[in-house]
């Protein structure tokens, strides 16, 4: 098997985990009424799922991080198709939320593993390219993943998401078996090195452009179902269609976001994407009752918020080139943050104040954003005009 199909494997991969996460918010309102919870309650399953995925994840690398590499890929997806089938069985609300939890675990370990693999076969000079398309797994559970659990929730009831996804995990971890190699595993990195970089300013700056950016994205998506439902008046039969729309957008603006870095640098092209996504979730409360409106609201929105993706990303490995694997490693973990901040956030609003209340909660976190970018912008022209002067003065 050409190593090109083992990569396009752990890109199916990565699409199963990144469903079992992003699943949920499309049938919140499903399991909220299925468990006899509130939206809010239900919302809190998205924030335990990322927050065990954000802080365990760095932890369980570095434990394992001299694991043989297929080995490894094998065993957490094991212990991920098992949370899943646990999940699919198991009743209450209290057993899901620990077969979630379990499922974090396995989840992170996969998906770091993957990426790691794909670097590992990937021809010279390819090894950015193989990522890259494991990544596209992740972000095509948001076009593929979430409106079928959707049509399936829907036709039999949404725990047999998770049956089927336990399913083909299992059979994931045989293909693996067959046409992964065996690769050992990597120095490790203690943690306490990698969490050093956070005391530096610009690191931490950085960062929070990541946690604000898709915190306020989290707020409003995590409870996008029922405010569709509830707040713009779209009926059920067309769920699936605004969430299938919604996914078609986000793998837009992420090529539009790696293009646009390229071409215009990133300064604009984040600053740009932002700031439409602000624009676009405060509009979303003007586009009511009207399918077309809704559709439109929604394509941009996730063109833009998507586009700050790779982008951000870029950022990050040019605040410290040197560790520009570990920065990307402490994103995907702030990004996990994010995600659960976000949830947590907006449960918080739909109890307190009103699910209509998300999209402008949401727009608040962006635009904090902005202005963290802003002051990273000015720090680093500090530093720089400081620099220059030292040379002048030592010339």
């Amino acid at each position: 098997m050409s190593v090109s199909w083992k990569v396009y494997i752990l890109a199916i991969i990565s699409f199963l985990v990144g469903t079992s996460e992003y699943i949920l918010s499309g049938i919140l309102d499903k399991v909220a009424a299925s468990f006899g919870v509130s939206l809010a309650s239900a919302g809190q399953l998205i924030t335990v799922f990322s927050l065990v995925y954000a802080i365990c994840t760095p932890i369980l690398m570095a434990l394992t991080a001299s694991m043989e590499r297929r080995k490894l890929i094998i065993s957490a997806l094991g212990l991920f198709a098992v949370s899943n089938l646990l999940a699919f069985v198991l009743p209450g609300y209290g057993l899901f939320v620990a077969a979630r939890i379990i499922m974090a675990l396995g989840a992170g370990v996969v998906v770091v593993t993957a990426l790691n693999i794909a670097a590992k076969i990937a021809p010279k000079g390819k090894q950015a390219s193989s990522i890259a398309t494991v990544i596209m797994g992740f972000t095509a559970s948001l076009i593929i993943g979430v409106p079928l659990g959707r049509v399936v929730s829907d036709a039999i009831g949404w725990k047999y998401v998770f049956g089927f996804i336990a399913l083909l995990g299992m059979i994931a971890m045989l293909i693996i078996y067959w046409t992964i190699p065996r690769m050992k595993g990597d120095e490790p990195i203690p943690l306490r090195e990698q969490l050093g970089l956070l005391r530096r300013p610009k690191v931490a700056l950085g960062l929070s452009i990541t946690f604000f950016w898709l915190g306020g994205y989290s707020i409003a998506y995590t409870y996008l179902s029922p405010y569709l439902l509830q707040v713009s008046g779209l009926s059920d039969s067309y769920i699936s269609v605004a969430l299938l729309v919604f996914g078609i957008a986000s793998l837009i603006g992420s090529k539009i976001g790696g293009a646009g870095t390229d071409r215009w640098g990133i300064h604009p092209t984040l600053f740009g994407g932002m700031t439409v996504h602000i624009v676009m979730l405060l509009a979303l409360s003007f586009v009511g009752n009207t399918l077309a409106g809704i559709l439109v609201v929604l394509t941009l929105w996730s063109i833009s918020a998507w586009s700050s993706g790779p982008t951000q990303q870029y950022y990050l490995t040019t605040i410290e080139p040197e560790a520009s694997g570990v920065m990307l490693g402490l994103n995907q973990s702030m990004m996990q943050l994010a995600m659960a901040a976000g949830a947590g956030i907006g449960g918080v609003v739909v109890e307190g104040i009103s699910l209509s209340a998300i999209t402008w909660i949401g727009a608040a976190g962006v635009a904090i954003a902005i202005i963290a970018a802003l002051i990273l912008i000015r720090l680093g022209s500090e530093r720089k005009m400081k620099v220059q002067g030292q040379v002048i003065d030592q010339g």
